[in-house]
C-alpha cells in the first residue's frame, strides 16, 4: 500500500473474507444459470451430507430439526470465511501463496459439484469462476511485494478499505441476483401450479369424532405448510411432470416405464397416512399426519412380476438417495402408494413434487423417496441404500409412540388441567392411551376416532394438580395389547422410544 506500510494482519484476513465473499457470489450466480444444485455453497454442502457420519446428521436434525440445511449453509460459511482470511494473512507475507489458497477453497467446490449423482459437464464452472475470482481480488486488495527499500506497491490504506467493502458488497449483490434468478427460473413451482389432479376413483374422509378440539392440540391432519421436511437435498429438485417417469426393474419378468400422464390415467386413491422420521426423538415433532393421493405400488409391481427370490425394493430420487423398502410392505394391504397429491393439492415441490412414495408403517429413511424416478426389485444382501450404508437399520417400522402437546408451556394454574395429545401405532391401530402425574397410578385417556390404523390418533384427559412442580407422563397401548415400551433409546439406529414425560409448575 502506497504512502504506508503493508496491511495489517487483521487487514489482510479482511481483504481475504471480502475476497471470498465476491468470489462466492460470482460462482453462486453462475450456478443459477448453470445448475443450482452445481453451485459452490450446494455443491458443498450437498457432499458434506453425504459425507458426514449418522450422528453428525442426528445431531444436526436433533438440534436445528427441519433448520438443518439452514444451518449447515451457516457452518460452512463461517469455515469459508476461516480459510479466507487466513489466505489473506499467508498472501501479505508468503505472495502469491494465499491467492493459491484462495482459489483452493473453488478446487473443493469443483470436486463435490463434479461428485453429484446428476453433475453435468458444466457442474465444474461455477466453482472454477469463485474460485479464479477470489484469487484475482485477494491478489489486487493486499497488492504485490516491492523490492527491498522501494515503495510499497499496491492501495492506499483509504483505497484498501474502499476495495475490500466493494468486494464484499458486490459479493453479497451477486448472491442476491442468483437467489433471485433461482426464484424465476424456479419452473417446478409454476408447473405445479398449473397441475390439475384428475379426481380420486376411491376417496377418504374424516370420520365423526377424529378432532377432539382441544385448545393447543396439534390437529389431525397436517398442513401442507407446517408439515416436516426431512431429507438430503440442499437444493430441491425441480422437476417438469411432462417429462418425468418412472422406471421398474431389476428382478422382475417385465421391467416397466410409466410416465407422468400414464400415472394420472389410472385410478388413483385418497387415503390418510402418518409418517415420521426416523430421527425424530420422543415427543418430538418430525411427524404428521396428511391425505394424500396416489396409485398402489403393488399394482405397478404386480405388472412388474418380482422374482420369488426378492425381498427389497430401492428407490431412487431424482438428486441420488436411494431407500431401501421391503418389498412386503410394498406388495400387502397397506395403502403404500406413488403419490401425486397431498392434502387435495398437487404436492408441494418441498415434498417431492411431481411424485414421491408414502408409505405406512416404516420410517421415511427407508420408505418415503421423494421426487422419486426409480423402483429397483433386488434383495437386502445385494443392494444397500443412502442412510443403510451409514448404519441405520435396515427395515425401519416405526415404533409406537405417544406424545404430550397439551399443556403447551411449563407454567399452568393449580386445579383441573387439561391434558390432550397424539398417539401412533402403524399397522397396528392404538387402542387406549394412560396419563400419569408424578409417581401416582396411570389413568385412561379419552380416544378420538382414529382415521384408521396407519394414522394417528388425538387424546385427551384432565387432572387435578396441586401447587408446585409436577411431571406428566404418556404411554400408548396397541389395539393387539402391547403397551409402549418405557425403555429409552436414541433415535440411531432404527427409531427412539421411552414415555414422553412435560415437567409442569402449577400456580
Amino acid at each position: 500500500m502506497s504512502g504506508s506500510e503493508r496491511p495489517t494482519r487483521w487487514m489482510a484476513a479482511l481483504a481475504g473474507i471480502a475476497s471470498a465473499a465476491l468470489g462466492l457470489g460470482v460462482g453462486e450466480l453462475v450456478g443459477a444459470f448453470v445448475d443450482p444444485a452445481s453451485a459452490p455453497l450446494s455443491a458443498v454442502g450437498s457432499a458434506a451430507i453425504d459425507l458426514a457420519p449418522a450422528w453428525a446428521k442426528d445431531l444436526a436434525i436433533s438440534l436445528f430439526g427441519t433448520g438443518d440445511k439452514a444451518a449447515l449453509l451457516v457452518f460452512i460459511g463461517v469455515v469459508v470465511a476461516a480459510v479466507a482470511a487466513v489466505a489473506g494473512v499467508v498472501q501479505r507475507s508468503h505472495r502469491p501463496w494465499g491467492a493459491v489458497l484462495a482459489c483452493a477453497i473453488g478446487v473443493v467446490g469443483v470436486a463435490a459439484a463434479m461428485t453429484r449423482a446428476a453433475a453435468g459437464p458444466l457442474a465444474p464452472l461455477p466453482s472454477i469462476l469463485a474460485g479464479l475470482a477470489a484469487a484475482v481480488a485477494l491478489s489486487r486488495i493486499v497488492g504485490r511485494e516491492s523490492p527491498p527499500g522501494a515503495q510499497p506497491q499496491g492501495l492506499t490504506r483509504r483505497g484498501f478499505f474502499v476495495a475490500s467493502g466493494a468486494a464484499a458488497v458486490v459479493g453479497v449483490a451477486l448472491v442476491g441476483l442468483s437467489a433471485a434468478r433461482r426464484g424465476i427460473s424456479t419452473g417446478a413451482s409454476a408447473l405445479r401450479e398449473a397441475v390439475r389432479l384428475p379426481r380420486a376413483a376411491s376417496t377418504a374422509t374424516l370420520p365423526a369424532g377424529a378432532e377432539l378440539g382441544v385448545d393447543g392440540l396439534t390437529p389431525v391432519v397436517t398442513p401442507n405448510d407446517a408439515f416436516y421436511r426431512i431429507d438430503t437435498a440442499l437444493v430441491i429438485p425441480q422437476l417438469d411432470p411432462s417429462e418425468w417417469s418412472l422406471r421398474i426393474h431389476g428382478m422382475v419378468e417385465h421391467e416397466i416405464t410409466i410416465t407422468w400422464q400414464e400415472l394420472l390415467a389410472l385410478p388413483l386413491e385418497e387415503s390418510y397416512t402418518t409418517l415420521a422420521c426416523v430421527s425424530n426423538t420422543v415427543g418430538g415433532g418430525l411427524v404428521g399426519n396428511a391425505l394424500w393421493l396416489g396409485y398402489p405400488i403393488r399394482e405397478l409391481l404386480a405388472r412388474a412380476v418380482p422374482s420369488a427370490d426378492a425381498d427389497m425394493v430401492l428407490s431412487r430420487s431424482h438428486d441420488g438417495f436411494t431407500a431401501g423398502t421391503p418389498l412386503e410392505t410394498l406388495t400387502d394391504e397397506r395403502d403404500a402408494i406413488l403419490a401425486v397429491g397431498m392434502n387435495g393439492d398437487p404436492l408441494p415441490v418441498e415434498h417431492g413434487f411431481p411424485v414421491r412414495m408414502v408409505v405406512p408403517g416404516l420410517y421415511g429413511y427407508v420408505s418415503a423417496t421423494k421426487w422419486v424416478t426409480e423402483l429397483e426389485v433386488t434383495r437386502f444382501d445385494r443392494a444397500r441404500a443412502y442412510w443403510t450404508d451409514r448404519g441405520w437399520s435396515a427395515e425401519g417400522p416405526i415404533k409406537m409412540e405417544s406424545r404430550i402437546d397439551v399443556p403447551r408451556g411449563p407454567d399452568v394454574a393449580a386445579g383441573s388441567v387439561a391434558i390432550a395429545g397424539v398417539a401412533w401405532n402403524q399397522h397396528t391401530g392404538v387402542s387406549g392411551v394412560e396419563v400419569r402425574i408424578d409417581d401416582g397410578g396411570w389413568q385412561a385417556a379419552e380416544l378420538a376416532t382414529a382415521i384408521s390404523d396407519d394414522t394417528w390418533v388425538q387424546w385427551t384427559t384432565s387432572a387435578d394438580l396441586a401447587p408446585g412442580e409436577h411431571t406428566i407422563r404418556c404411554r400408548a397401548i396397541g389395539a393387539d395389547g402391547e403397551v409402549q415400551t418405557s425403555e429409552v433409546a436414541d433415535p440411531a439406529p432404527n427409531g427412539a422410544s421411552g414415555w414422553h414425560a412435560r415437567t409442569v409448575t402449577a400456580a
